[in-house]
């Protein structure tokens, strides 16, 4: 998730409510979707799954797109919200403003324990449905650098054309064509652009620029709403007769022998049932990073010893003659190191979007015409830069600006600065199984256990803070920027001992997982995975680290994934 709040989410996943159907008409297959034969079942209604689900359809496949969680957007029958949008057809998804409230309040979108250990989203959308929306098209070095033959720039480049004719980036957010909580932006330009030779560039007019490159940030808004699948693709596939789309069901294995799988076991009402493949059907997990392949392994797919352990404890019902062994599924578990920076300056006026009572011109500029600071997310700044290593490779640390201070910093001049180290990093856990029931969650050593990357990101940090004018907190600087909890004139030694000690401030989750089923080790070119005859994965666990925010990569995976099956089909 793009959220700079995910450090203070809330620590235990709360309790699923009750799910409804969707709200909306559509033309989608209405026979009984438990009887049927589908010659796709794809699983998770999220980022990736709805791409997948929409193009196989597309393509004439009798097509079951499976999601746990229920609603979300308003054009799903979403109506979690606040009394403001009483009398609207919006949820709280909607509003691009209100997406960090969801780390600080009561959601049923989010995961119910005992589904991942991990804060994720389960609803229509997935975690689409919950970040702020950023969308920034990855460079070509993500593909070229980090991905096998058959995933390379060159590869990828009409997956990438589908999606942006489907869903464009945009940097204008508000529809009154007016930027809103600019003083950070500005503070922030002055500070990298004028003092730290940063460019000033249009991300996604350059995407393969992202070598000290500072601009406002892309987002995947639509007429001042949150965009994404569900708004573009679902909504194509829905008028479909070969389509279906089920909520509120929870997808326990895949039953297979060795490798060729025939049915899918299900929970839907309270009661389990199997649901059958076409003889040549395909099944794909989009599940995310720490679903899907928590999924491949509770199917008798995955590392030896985790299936052993599985059996031991009779969590597993296949007999081992069965099984798939593939030591890669849930391996390489990445996600982005964080440390929030919370920065004060006489220019700056903070503003935090109240998600109950928002300021009343505020309200209602939104409600009206879809413009002011709710029409946008609270991210007002973005940068980049790389970090050469000595043997020559490169490390990708980004930069996000919050209209807001964080934590003990939410002085009316105070913005959080949150700096990421990203591609090319050498720290990786993998996905884990614990508890009674065998969660799927992450292994420890996720951050920082590759002592290079803490290095990077601090020596990153302390170069800009040179172009910071001398200043304390209790000496803030008359001009410019002033650090509040790391010192302008730290060294990297000591930024980096900052960075690498937890706290409210760093080695927070983000929640950006991706790369626990990489391709080219869990699964092959065509996405399916190794070892199996019609198993695939497509989503964040095949995508390898990626220099931006993993939203767009995602969106482009599942493009090229989904053209991949269709191919070998």
């Amino acid at each position: 998730m793009k959220s700079f709040l995910t450090l203070a989410a809330v620590a235990g996943l709360l309790s699923q409510s009750a799910l409804g159907a969707p709200r909306f008409e559509t033309r989608q297959n209405s026979t009984d979707w438990t009887t049927q034969e589908w010659d796709a079942i794809v699983v998770g209604a999220g980022t990736a799954g709805i791409i997948v689900a929409d193009r196989l359809s597309e393509a004439g496949k009798n097509t079951l797109l499976l999601e746990i969680g229920g609603p979300s957007y308003g054009i799903t029958g979403g109506r979690e919200r606040p009394a403001w949008l009483d009398g609207t057809d919006l949820s709280r998804v909607d509003v691009p403003g209100l997406y960090k409230s969801i780390f600080g309040v009561t959601s049923s979108m989010i995961c119910p324990k005992g589904v991942m250990n991990s804060y994720q989203a389960c609803t229509i959308g997935g975690n689409s449905a919950i970040n702020a929306g950023l969308y920034f098209q990855p460079p070509a070095s993500d593909w070229d650098d980090y991905h096998p033959e058959g995933w390379k720039s060159a590869d990828v480049k009409n997956a990438t054309q589908r999606l942006l004719d489907m869903q464009p980036s945009v940097v204008e957010y508000s529809v009154d064509g007016k930027f809103y909580m600019q003083s950070g932006y500005d503070a922030a330009k002055k500070w990298l652009v004028e003092g730290s030779n940063f460019s000033d560039v249009t991300f996604n007019d350059v995407p393969d620029n992202k070598d000290w490159v500072f601009g406002r940030p892309a987002y995947d808004y639509i007429g001042g709403q949150r965009g994404g699948p569900t708004r573009t693709y679902l909504q194509d596939a829905l008028k479909r007769t070969n389509f279906h789309l089920q909520t509120g069901v929870r997808v326990q294995r895949i039953n297979h022998v060795a490798g060729k799988a025939s049915t899918v076991t299900v929970t839907s009402n309270g009661s389990n049932i199997d649901i059958s493949l076409s003889s040549d059907g395909r099944v794909v997990l989009s599940a995310g990073a720490i679903g899907s392949p928590g999924l491949l392994m509770h199917s008798g797919i995955g590392p030896i010893d985790t299936l052993f352990n599985m059996s031991a404890a009779e969590i597993m019902p296949f007999n081992s003659t069965a099984w798939v062994f593939n030591s890669e599924v849930g391996e390489g578990l990445f996600d982005n190191p964080n440390t929030f920076i919370e920065l004060s300056g006489s220019t700056i006026e903070s503003y935090d979007h109240d998600y109950n009572n928002p300021i009343p011109a505020d309200r209602d500029l939104y409600l009206n015409h879809r413009s002011g600071p709710y029409a946008c997310a609270s991210e007002t700044a973005a940068f980049w830069a790389y970090m050469p290593n000595p043997d020559g490779t490169r490390a990708g640390v980004q930069g996000t600006l919050d209209s807001s201070g964080y934590g003990a910093y939410t002085g009316n001049n105070t913005i959080t600065l949150n700096v990421y180290g990203t591609s090319g990093l050498g720290s990786a856990g993998r996905v884990i199984l614990t508890g009674e029931d065998y969660t799927p969650g992450p292994s420890s050593g996720i951050y920082y256990s590759d002592p290079r990357d803490s290095l990077n990101i601090a020596t990153f940090i302390h170069a800009i803070f040179q172009a910071l004018p001398p200043s304390t907190p209790d000496a803030p600087a008359a001009d410019g920027l002033t650090p509040l909890n790391i010192a302008q004139n730290s060294t990297v030694g000591e930024i980096r001992t900052y960075i690498t000690n937890p706290s409210d401030y760093a080695v927070g989750s983000v929640n950006h997982w991706s790369s626990s089923c990489r391709i080219g080790k869990c699964v092959d070119t065509d996405t399916k995975v190794i070892g199996t005859e019609n198993i695939h994965v497509v989503d964040a666990s095949i995508v390898s680290p990626l220099t931006v925010n993993p939203q767009f990569g995602i969106m482009i995976a599942a493009e090229k994934g989904a053209e991949r099956i269709l191919a070998t089909w």
